[in-house]
């Protein structure tokens, strides 16, 4: 039969309801014909991941000291912000591809915020040259946010994410990164979380 006379016989449902006219069908609905499940419905699960320094921030079993040593592993999940190695904080995780690459997207402008150690002294000339951009050699890093928090300490938004990206910008102004680390992307708040814990959460 074809998609059209399963329609006008009732006999297929989506999320229970009977369909008899032309319908959308979305990712996360159920399909069934004839009272049997042919399609699941996908449940989308979202985490709040502290990424500890050692891990790197993929799933993929050919690298070493991959994710699955501290989230457990799902081959349908995603990784949204990722980190490199010697950097901690926030990474998202979850089974909804469409809305891990919309808050990824660098034309989305989603804010990802980091606190930052550096080896020498922070100058007003510093935080001047990181905030309206910086040469990195391939790529001149867009405006952003900087706000001092000590001598050697400060606060940084993006509304991008190079490789390595605050790591280079501090190195082409001539500092060294000591510590990275990463607390909110967009609305996503690291907060409590210890290195190695994650916690389940709804969209709202």
């Amino acid at each position: 039969k074809t998609a059209g006379d399963l329609i006008s016989s009732g006999k297929l449902t989506v999320n229970g309801k009977v369909i008899l006219s032309n319908e959308v069908i979305h990712e996360q609905d159920e399909l069934s014909l004839n009272g049997q499940v042919i399609k699941p419905a996908v449940q989308y699960e979202y985490y709040a991941l502290y990424k500890p320094i050692g891990i790197e921030s993929t799933f993929h079993s050919a690298i070493k000291d991959n994710l699955t040593k501290v989230f457990p592993f799902n081959e349908s999940f995603f990784v949204a912000g990722r980190l490199d190695k010697a950097s901690e904080g926030l990474l998202i995780i979850s089974n909804n591809g469409k809305w891990v690459n919309a808050i990824t997207r660098a034309d989305a402008y989603k804010e990802k915020e980091y606190v930052v150690e550096i080896d020498r002294i922070i100058t007003d000339a510093f935080l001047e040259s990181m905030s309206v951009g910086v040469d990195i050699g391939f790529y001149t890093t867009r405006p952003c946010r900087v706000t001092k928090l000590s001598e050697t300490l400060f606060n940084i938004v993006l509304t991008e994410g190079k490789n390595k990206q605050i790591r280079r910008m501090c190195k082409k102004l001539g500092y060294k990164v000591i510590k990275l680390q990463r607390v909110r992307i967009d609305k996503f708040y690291l907060s409590d979380l210890k290195p190695h814990e994650y916690r389940k959460f709804l969209l709202t």
